[in-house]
């Protein structure tokens, strides 16, 4: 699906997929993501490939009745961190981010955290 802004000197069309890499470039910038979580099959190969996609866990949605977006994102948070925190932080980031940069509205942003990942274990 594609998002349309009209202007005064013409129209901009932005498709979901750029939203998706707005939204995921956003969440992996916050402290306490270990990484992104995979929402399919597909995705959960690409990763075990090693590929690297800013989307992979990103859902959008358009609000139509609202004229807004609504985001999802899945991660992997870092064993110890404070989830509530991190899951805060990647809403107010995301919606920023997103809303900034496509000057379309974020009216929600659902964070579902997958797993948690031990990255050092102390002696």
């Amino acid at each position: 699906m594609t998002h349309r802004i009209d202007t005064t000197i013409g129209s901009i069309t932005l498709s979901d997929s750029l939203v998706s890499n707005l939204a995921g470039m956003a969440t992996t910038e916050c402290y306490g993501v270990a990484g992104m979580a995979s929402q399919n099959l597909q995705d959960g190969l690409s990763a075990a490939l090693g590929q690297r996609h800013l989307a992979r866990g990103v859902r959008v949605q358009t609000l139509s009745e609202e004229d807004g977006l609504a985001i999802t994102v899945n991660i992997i948070v870092g064993y110890g961190v404070n989830i509530a925190e991190v899951a805060r932080n990647i809403r107010e980031k995301v919606r920023y981010v997103v809303g900034h940069c496509t000057g379309i509205p974020v009216l929600r942003v659902d964070v579902h955290v997958r797993g948690v990942k031990v990255t050092h274990i102390h002696d």
